[in-house]
């Protein structure tokens, strides 16, 4: 699983002209599942999002997670993240999992990150999606599982 974690200010994903999501101040995550990813691959990558500290203290370091701040999640799934453009001119997603497979842990994600107390927004798996955010920083970091 490869995670691509945005801190945020706001953010919020439109399908066909409805918001369907939004979240205040955290993080923005766009997830992609590669085919071979587990229970155990989401359950690493959800634990280290929770308890990442990548939010200042009173000094300016990154020393607070986003439970030590309160902070709220907006989760995307983004098989793009598995696409290679090493060959030719087109990406290639052959790495990228099958939908149904996906979309199971996909679920199994969002629902680690829910158990976790924290406010969890979503957009909608396999749709067109419009994702508007405000970046924090920027602060940025890529994620995997393996």
């Amino acid at each position: 699983m490869r995670l691509l974690v945005q801190r945020i200010q706001k953010g919020k994903v439109t399908v066909a002209g409805e918001q369907i999501g939004s979240a205040a101040a955290g993080l923005c995550l766009f997830l992609g599942i590669a085919g071979g990813d587990t229970e155990e691959d989401a359950n690493y990558l959800a634990d280290k999002t929770v308890e990442l500290r990548i939010f200042e203290d009173d000094t300016g370091k990154f020393n607070r997670s986003l439970q030590d701040v309160h902070g709220e999640i907006l989760v995307v799934s983004e098989f793009t993240l598995y696409g290679d453009c090493a060959k030719g001119k087109r990406p290639s997603f052959s790495q990228a999992a099958p939908p149904q497979e996906a979309e199971r842990l996909y679920h199994y994600f969002v629902q680690r990150l829910k158990d976790s107390g924290l406010k969890v927004a979503t957009g909608k798996f396999q749709a067109k999606m419009e994702v508007s955010i405000t970046n924090d920083g920027p602060v940025t970091f890529l994620l995997e599982s393996r």
